[in-house]
């Protein structure tokens, strides 16, 4: 069955911005020594998608054994997404996205669901100009799986008809549980997670687009 509708992860999938995510990370926990930065990267890169809040209150119980409060959490959140905004707001775009937003957005529904805060991702897309092309952009404090649900039953979308491109394991996760069609994008700091994948799976744009075509999902 054709698609109608398609949930977009942002990092990775939109825009080129995965590893300016990765090197802010890094930077938060530079002072604590190399031991500690590995790893921060490695659970970051083995945990994409989930939000940052969620990264800071395993780091910080992890490594000192701290459990942090709202009004510490907030803090030290806000610090990262001054290190990281102007670096995602200026990624490079994924090869061919916004030819494929362009495209199909007449025919298509299109929505963002990211671990990002929301009210970070609404600037970002906004910043970036391409906000039009989406009926919504959803993130953080809730997870991918809610925002999966939500929109499905909000816009009454119908399951077979929905695709959902990812390149974490909580984009697959997320498909799986709301019983989504899944495409996986291809790059560097995913490569090792999912050397099982034999599903749909794309590094560019055109790519996705010829093998939609190809699965009959798209026409």
């Amino acid at each position: 069955m054709p698609i109608k509708n398609i949930f977009f992860d942002f990092d990775g999938v939109l825009a080129e911005s995965v590893s300016a995510k990765t090197n802010a990370f890094a930077e938060m926990y530079l002072l604590h020594g190399p031991e500690i930065v590995a790893k921060v990267v490695d659970y970051h890169i083995n945990h994409g998608g989930v939000s940052r809040f969620e990264k800071f209150k395993y780091w910080e119980k992890e490594f000192f054994g701290r459990d942090l409060d709202d009004a510490q959490l907030e803090q030290i959140a806000n610090r990262f997404s001054e290190l990281v905004l102007q670096k995602v707001i200026n990624a490079r775009a994924v090869p061919e996205s916004l030819w494929f937003l362009k495209k199909y957005a007449k025919t298509l529904r299109f929505w963002i669901i990211t671990g990002t805060p929301t009210i970070e991702i609404e600037k970002i897309v906004e910043a970036r100009k391409i906000n039009h092309f989406f009926e919504g952009v959803h993130g953080s404090p809730e997870n991918k799986r809610y925002w999966s649900e939500y929109l499905l039953d909000k816009y009454d979308l119908k399951r077979t008809e929905t695709l959902f491109l990812g390149d974490a394991t909580t984009d697959m996760d997320a498909a799986q549980f709301s019983k989504l069609q899944f495409g996986l994008r291809n790059n560097e700091e995913n490569k090792e997670l999912f050397t099982d994948y034999k599903g749909l799976q794309f590094e560019d744009f055109k790519q996705l687009e010829i093998l939609l075509i190809e699965h009959k999902l798209l026409y």
